[in-house]
């Protein structure tokens, strides 16, 4: 099998979602650790009920209802001065330390993005990290109108890249990413940015522990990636062991 594209995740994957807890803390206190979880568990649930119900609005919307429903559920007033700024780290959020040292390792395939988030926000995004230059393309789901694990949106890819789907090796560390893009039809790498977690001792956790024990392991759905990687410098061994 030859790998023709590399297609990455953005968010969790290239980009470090919670890299928002440092401004969550600085404007919001104590709360901040709260907020920033809940924030991206709401952030996903969202997406996916807009799948469901063929909403309109595009990633940044869904992404500034999410963060006001974080701010209300933990007790702090919404207004301009918390919401602005936090919504613009979202436009330059953490490049995680090892993805630029992978993706300058990955000569040969076509590299791109396939993201949840609005073209406009992965422009930001790919352009305040430095690496727009390195990437084919940058796929928003914008293009289908829906997001994943939504079929439409993988199916994106193929067009885009001038590659088969037997020929994509698709790299998330969302479990329901990975999922759905198995389902597709892609070669698929999940990253274990959640790690081995071990099981809580008792049931009183914190909400950065819940929202790993939740977010960072696989899913049960039978769709079960067909490469474990650490980090994304393995990638170069799997695209070698793919030929």
């Amino acid at each position: 099998m030859t790998i023709r594209a590399l297609v990455f995740d953005a968010y969790g994957t290239l980009y470090d979602v919670q890299s928002v807890r440092g401004l969550a803390t600085e404007l919001c206190g104590r709360k901040g650790e709260l907020i920033t979880q809940l924030w991206r568990l709401k952030q996903l649930e969202y997406t996916w009920l807009g799948a469901l119900m063929e909403v309109k609005e595009d990633f940044w919307a869904l992404t500034r209802a999410s963060l006001e429903f974080a701010l209300e559920a933990a007790g702090v007033t919404v207004a301009p001065t918390l919401c602005e700024p936090l919504m613009t780290k979202y436009l330059n959020l953490d490049l995680y330390a090892e993805a630029r040292q992978a993706l300058d390792a990955l000569a040969g395939p076509k590299l791109a993005i396939l993201s949840n988030g609005s073209q406009k926000m992965l422009d930001a995004l790919v352009k305040a990290s430095g690496v727009a230059a390195l990437f084919t393309d940058v796929i928003s789901v914008d293009r289908a109108k829906s997001f994943k694990p939504d079929p439409r949106c993988y199916a994106l890819v193929e067009p885009a890249l001038g590659v088969a789907k037997h020929e994509v090796l698709f790299v998330s560390s969302n479990g329901f990413d990975v999922a759905g893009a198995k389902q597709f039809g892609f070669e698929v790498a999940w990253i274990e940015r959640g790690g081995a977690l071990p099981a809580p001792s008792g049931s009183e956790v914190g909400p950065a522990e819940f929202y790993r024990l939740l977010r960072g392991r696989a899913e049960k759905l039978g769709n079960a990636a067909d490469f474990h990687i650490k980090a994304l410098t393995d990638l170069p061994g799997v695209v070698a062991k793919l030929g």
